[in-house]
């Protein structure tokens, strides 16, 4: 197992390389094959909190990688429309108010709406009411939760930058063909169309969604989830800054689908999710176009797909390393966090000598898992909707979701519990601001919360919501802080 063989570049294949080649060092021999002529999706530019530890471990300078990948900072996600179309919630990061052990905090805001406070949730969680301000710093004992806007273009070369210098090899060119060994069945070699033959002992597939030999040569299968999550198209395009970015992705619902908007150092990324069954391509161009700030600085770059997942993940001596394992729209920002987890799955399941069965069954499983928590949460936006103005709507209004979701979204409804299993993705402040934001309003809460008289009761929300006040308005601006930070240019004035 020796020789590692990455078929592709881009995030995907430039995370796995540059993670293997620094934790393995001369242990393993890393080759990444890619083609120039081969474009990249490159529009994965909206992360998540566990993108920042990725970089520590690779022991990444942080300001360095803003710079290199005219990064800003993310604090949450503003949600426009997506409850009855004329409403606004905001996921972010971190925690809302300070859970006890036996209940989370929104059991004690729920009292206290009962007993007269009319404050709203979002007024007790700092990166909220940081985001919404546009501010940010960093706080001691790592108090302010954050992810990044990037381009994951430039990410990408970054990383590829540190894993030549780790020792990796980049071949260029164009994979021909995937030779199999006509005894096991493992990928011997992939044939570029030089002629060239590249062998090795285990084979990342990071060729996207043609997943050339996960599923060309190896036919693992594929798990069709478009009736949970019916979009199946995306347009994106890239568009100059007209304001200072703003630490937060705004993600707004139009009648078929929705539209992001990312701000970075130097443009905003913007894109068009929809289903093509109620909105034609055109059409969903044109609303793209018509709804952007600032001039366009690309072509609008077209995307068909399919939500799912690899039935195997890892299948024989290959593994499927970003979409080539399956695909969630970006919503909530899971793509290159799904890389990232794959990545460290594997460097921890590495084989030593011959591949371990149990091993492929662990990963396997770890990584449906994952993919069926995300699923889940992603399907949450659509369900739990009041609009109806559309027929893509009603559609998700009115279809059956998995009954691992419904038990969650009911158990919510009943008592405003929520559990956090397996390690999944979102804890449990994501699925309250999430759940309240879509309009499930819990029924009951946890008895603990009675326990407060009024005069505790309104102390306690009391210095929570002052502690958030207070933090925040010591916090300077985002995109100065950016500047002041990576070295970047200083914001333009709105």
């Amino acid at each position: 197992m020796r020789r590692i063989v990455v078929a592709g570049g881009g995030t995907a294949g430039w995370m796995a390389a540059a993670a293997i080649a620094r934790t393995m060092g001369r242990a393993a021999e890393v080759t990444l094959v890619e083609s120039d002529a081969i474009g990249t999706i490159g529009v994965g530019e909206s992360t998540i909190p566990p993108l920042v530890n990725y970089n520590r471990l690779l022991g990444i300078n942080e300001a360095d990688f803003m710079r290199a990948t005219q990064a800003t900072f993310k604090l949450g996600i503003l949600f426009d429309g997506w409850k009855d179309g004329h409403d606004r919630y905001f996921h972010s990061f971190g925690l809302t108010g300070k859970d006890h052990w036996a209940a989370g905090f929104q059991h004690f805001w729920l009292h206290g709406l009962e007993r007269g406070h009319q404050q709203p949730y979002d007024d007790y969680c700092l990166e909220l009411t940081a985001a919404l301000q546009s501010k940010f710093a960093h706080l001691p004992d790592n108090a302010m939760n954050y992810a990044y806007q990037l381009d994951s273009t430039l990410y990408a070369k970054f990383l590829r930058n540190m894993a030549e210098a780790d020792g990796t090899t980049r071949i260029e060119g164009r994979i021909a063909r995937v030779e199999l060994d006509g005894e096991r069945g493992d990928i011997a070699a992939l044939v570029l169309d030089s002629g060239a033959r590249i062998e090795g002992d285990l084979f990342l597939d990071c060729t996207g969604f043609r997943a050339l030999l996960i599923e060309g040569a190896l036919h693992a299968g594929y798990d069709d989830w478009t009736h949970y999550l019916p979009c199946d198209s995306a347009i994106a395009v890239q568009t100059e800054n007209v304001r200072p970015a703003v630490p937060y992705t705004r993600a707004m619902a139009h009648d078929a689908g929705w539209q992001w908007r990312i701000p970075l150092q130097h443009r905003t990324g913007n894109g068009i999710v929809y289903c093509s069954r109620y909105l034609s391509h055109d059409e969903a161009q044109a609303r793209l176009l018509g709804n952007i700030e600032g001039e366009a600085l690309t072509e609008p770059n077209r995307l068909r797909f399919v939500t799912g997942a690899r039935r195997k993940q890892w299948h024989r001596n290959c593994i499927a390393i970003g979409l080539s394992g399956g695909f969630m729209e970006p919503l909530e920002s899971t793509s290159i966090h799904l890389i990232q987890r794959a990545v460290l799955r594997l460097l921890r399941m590495l084989p030593s000598g011959a591949i371990s069965e149990r091993d492929v069954a662990e990963f396997n499983d770890q990584q449906h898992t994952d993919m069926l928590q995300i699923r889940d949460f992603l399907i949450l936006h659509y369900k739990a909707t009041e609009r109806g103005d559309s027929a893509f709507w009603r559609q998700c209004r009115d279809m059956e979701i998995p009954d691992t979701l419904a038990q969650k979204i009911e158990l919510f409804r009943d008592t405003g519990r929520v559990f956090r299993k397996n390690e999944e993705l979102f804890a449990e402040n994501s699925w309250v601001q999430v759940m309240l934001g879509q309009g499930i309003i819990p029924g009951s809460h946890h008895p603990i919360a009675a326990k407060l008289g009024d005069e505790e009761l309104d102390r306690l929300l009391g210095t929570l919501r002052g502690r958030v006040r207070d933090t925040v308005a010591g916090l300077p601006a985002h995109g100065a802080y950016v500047a002041h930070y990576c070295g970047a240019d200083a914001p333009r004035a709105a």
